[in-house]
């Protein structure tokens, strides 16, 4: 299990645009399972939707994308680098992620070819899917 401070050793987010609390387990250059503990102090529930706060799909994304990046990342010729959105691709929002929910953020690396790859990205409360798709990265 990594905690905060061990996920800011490999990927470069910072608060508060750090998506992810924990990582439950990962296999550098492979997959990657992380937690975000969605509160209702997040910032961006002051304006998506006030009197009734839905955590963004684009965060959700976002979220994701940070749990590839400690997969991706954390492998020994990455380190230092940064994994950058190339596309998102077949992403589908099915449930809504409120405060209080428990998001588990699952990634597996399914493509690579030199510095560019996609990793299946799945979001889930409570066992159920909130969001899913494909996510392209580029390494800089």
């Amino acid at each position: 299990m990594l905690n905060k401070e061990q996920i800011k050793e490999i990927i470069p987010q910072r608060e508060p645009f750090l998506m992810i609390d924990e990582v439950e387990e990962y296999v550098p250059g492979d997959s990657a399972v992380a937690y975000k503990m969605v509160d209702e102090k997040e910032w961006y529930f002051q304006g998506h939707f006030p009197g009734n706060p839905i955590m963004p799909g684009v965060l959700i994304a976002e979220s994701l994308a940070q749990t590839g990046a400690v997969a991706i990342l954390s492998v020994e010729e990455n380190k230092g680098k940064n994994a950058l959105f190339g596309g998102i691709d077949k992403m589908k929002f099915k449930k809504m992620v409120v405060p209080g929910d428990r998001l588990k953020l699952e990634v597996k690396i399914i493509k690579k070819k030199g510095p560019i790859g996609i990793g299946e990205a799945i979001a889930t409360v409570d066992g159920k899917i909130a969001a899913k798709g494909e996510l392209t990265f580029a390494l800089v």
